[in-house]
């Protein structure tokens, strides 16, 4: 490892810490101010926060003809967030499960698994598939919000004691997901330059290393929100963020530059993929008190292991 390569790593890591936890912050005041319950702010606006940086990998990618890249990114992504973000969050703190997740986010984050599925058969996503999941996505978060502030209202919750403005709060979202985007690039293309020394293809490139890069946004505001007691918010990004993966992140990528989807991608990881997402639904049973325990996280750490082995062994 050539020491040239420490800044970038250890620079974007500080940064993506450092902005994960403004970011639930800002996030947590908008929920107040909107009476919009957290769960819905980490399903929403942290999520699109810390789904900037696959974004970006995705769209750069594509507009240079790395395919692999733009779509392995985002399914390592989805892997990763179950695998080793919720995986790392729980053996920190158990995580409490509300029956909204297991009930409507949980479905629609397997429905847009079996979408990827489908669309892909054909060996591409075109730009009705991304506009499709687009849309998907868009009707997604309106119904989310909606709902959210309408049981809130119903259950005359009043907003109290606003730590900060609300223009304060909206530009501290904003430039902390900035600062997500910018620090998983730092950190990307140092994990990337290293790996590539390796003579490591593509594929395994952006299901590893890239896709845990870009879940370290994740990773730090799952973790923070936990020490916050803001258990919804590590839940609710971590749904959430997959499924902005998936219906926004492919959905735009695909709009501008449609994508070639590789025979290894569609027969290996997304079916590991949606694997994870039937565990995950198993692990939040039953619909009432569940509780995403240490052992489950273990679980989920231990196939996450074996998953990337495979990977670098096909």
């Amino acid at each position: 490892m050539e020491l040239k390569y420490f800044p970038e790593l250890i620079g974007g890591f500080a940064l993506l810490l450092m902005s994960g936890h403004f970011l639930v912050k800002g996030g947590v005041c908008l929920a107040k101010r909107f009476k919009i319950s957290t769960m819905v702010v980490g399903l929403t606006i942290v999520s699109l926060g810390t789904s900037a940086p696959e974004l970006f990998v995705s769209l750069s990618a594509a507009l240079k003809e790395h395919d692999d890249i733009a779509i392995g990114s985002v399914v390592g992504s989805n892997v990763s967030n179950i695998g080793l973000v919720l995986a790392l969050t729980a053996l920190i703190v158990p995580i409490a499960v509300r029956s909204r997740s297991v009930k409507y986010d949980w479905p629609v984050m397997m429905i847009s698994g079996f979408l990827l599925l489908i669309f892909g058969l054909d060996g591409k996503l075109n730009r009705l598939e991304g506009l499709i999941f687009f849309i998907s996505l868009i009707t997604f978060v309106v119904i989310s919000v909606l709902l959210s502030r309408k049981a809130n209202l119903k259950s005359h919750i009043v907003p109290q004691n606003y730590k900060l403005s609300l223009l304060t709060a909206i530009l501290i979202v904003v430039a902390s997901s900035a600062g997500l985007a910018f620090g998983a690039d730092m950190l990307v293309d140092g994990a990337s330059e290293l790996a590539e020394n390796f003579n490591i293809s593509e594929r395994a490139i952006s299901i590893s290393m890239i896709a845990v890069g870009t879940s370290i946004p994740e990773l730090a505001t799952s973790v923070i929100a936990a020490f916050r007691k803001e258990p919804d918010i590590s839940i609710g990004n971590i749904i959430g963020s997959n499924i902005f993966n998936t219906f926004g992140i492919l959905g735009i990528t695909s709009l501008v530059q449609p994508l070639k989807v590789s025979k290894q991608i569609l027969d290996f990881d997304l079916w590991w993929m949606l694997g994870f997402f039937v565990l995950l639904f198993i692990f939040m049973l039953p619909l009432k008190g569940g509780i995403i325990h240490r052992y489950k996280g273990l679980i989920f750490l231990l196939l996450y292991g074996m998953f990337i082995y495979f990977v670098f062994a096909s």
